[in-house]
Parts: C-alpha cells; sequence; structure tokens
C-alpha cells in the first residue's frame, strides 16, 4: 500500500512539473491537457485521475507554488520577535523577500494569474490572501509587538508593513513583471534595493 501511495504521489508530482512547463509556454487557454500528459509520460486517463479537469490542475499548481515560496520566508520573519538588532533582522528579511519574489518560476506565475484574473477572480483573490496579502499581515503583527517593545514608531501596522514591502520589492518586480525582462537585476542589485529599503522604512518607522 504505501508503494502504492508512493507511485501515485510520484506520478502527481511529475504530473504538475508538466503542467508548470506547459502552462508557462503556451497559457492557460493554449495548454490541453493531451500535451500535458504527452509531456509527463503517461495516458491522459491518468492526469485526470489526479486532477478533476485543467481549472483544478491550474490551481492546485499556482497555489502550490504560492505555498512553497512563501513558507522560508514567515519562517524567518518569526525571529523578529526576539531581535536585539532590528536593522540587521530586517535587512536580511528585506534580502529574503526580494529573492524569493523575483524567482524566475514566481514571476512567471505571477504573469499568469494576472492574465487570467478575469477568467479565475476567486483564484486571483486566493493568490493575493496566501501572497502578498499573507506576507503584509505577518509583518503587520510583528511591527506591532516591536512597537510595543519600543522598536517602533507605528500607528498603524498593516500599512506600516505595505510600505516596508513596496520599498523592498517595487522597482524590481514592476519593471521585470512589465518588460518580461527576468534577468534585469543581479543578486547584487536585488540586495542593494533591499537594504536601501530597510534603511528608508527606519528612518520613517525607526526609533532614534
Amino acid at each position: 500500500m504505501a508503494d502504492e501511495e508512493g507511485r501515485s504521489a510520484r506520478k502527481r508530482r511529475v504530473i504538475m512539473e508538466a503542467a508548470t512547463t506547459v502552462f508557462l509556454r503556451h497559457g492557460y487557454v493554449g495548454t490541453s491537457m493531451d500535451e500535458i500528459a504527452a509531456l509527463a509520460g503517461v495516458s491522459k486517463q491518468t492526469v485526470y485521475k489526479h486532477f478533476a479537469d485543467k481549472e483544478r490542475l491550474f490551481t492546485d499548481i499556482i497555489l502550490g507554488t504560492i505555498d512553497q515560496v512563501a513558507e522560508p520566508f514567515h519562517d524567518q520573519v518569526l525571529g523578529l520577535e526576539e531581535t536585539e538588532d532590528l536593522e540587521k533582522h530586517l535587512t536580511a528579511l528585506a534580502r529574503r523577500l526580494v529573492a524569493i519574489v523575483m524567482q524566475p518560476q514566481v514571476l512567471q506565475l505571477r504573469r499568469l494569474v494576472t492574465g487570467e484574473a478575469g477568467r479565475f477572480p476567486e483564484l486571483g483573490r486566493t493568490y493575493y490572501e496566501r501572497g502578498p496579502g499573507r506576507t503584509v499581515d505577518t509583518l503587520a503583527a510583528h511591527f506591532q509587538r516591536l512597537a510595543e517593545r519600543g522598536l517602533l514608531r507605528v500607528e498603524d501596522p498593516a500599512l506600516a508593513a505595505s510600505h516596508f514591502n513596496w520599498l523592498v520589492v517595487s522597482i524590481p518586480l514592476n519593471k521585470v513583471v512589465l518588460t518580461g525582462d527576468d534577468d534585469a537585476f543581479t543578486a547584487a542589485d536585488l540586495e542593494r534595493y533591499a537594504d536601501a529599503g530597510v534603511r528608508v522604512f527606519l528612518a520613517a518607522y525607526g526609533r532614534s
């Protein structure tokens, strides 16, 4: 039984990897279950055994990816609560955030979700809630605790969290999403934006 479940999980993973490749290549409308099955090396019947339809497969890929890439960032946010060196910790956090957001596959999936938001508004909302929305909510909760410790001056934690998020990611994200040039920035460029974003954030919200 365990080996059978293992084979099933492996087939599901292979199907999702193939589907991701095809969706990114052709978009949602241009993708067929036949092409996904062929690339995965399985029958179309096997694809439907794991996923009820193309919409379910598309949704599982998008949400699975956002959960997978977001979790390490949220784990790192937890360390803010006990930090003794706020600038150092926020800088590390900002660098992790921009590195995650600017991963090529994450950028490609973001464009795909944006392009299909009219067709799948619920998916767009869920993507926001589990991605950018969750990031802001998590930061806001910890910024409130930092304010209670006297390390930040925060009247509106959610607004402060949104400012932090966009000070760090907005410049590279906007350029890459709109131009399609995923290689526009080096790792050093992204760290520079992260570091500068933290400095501006602390100038506005830090305790002197």
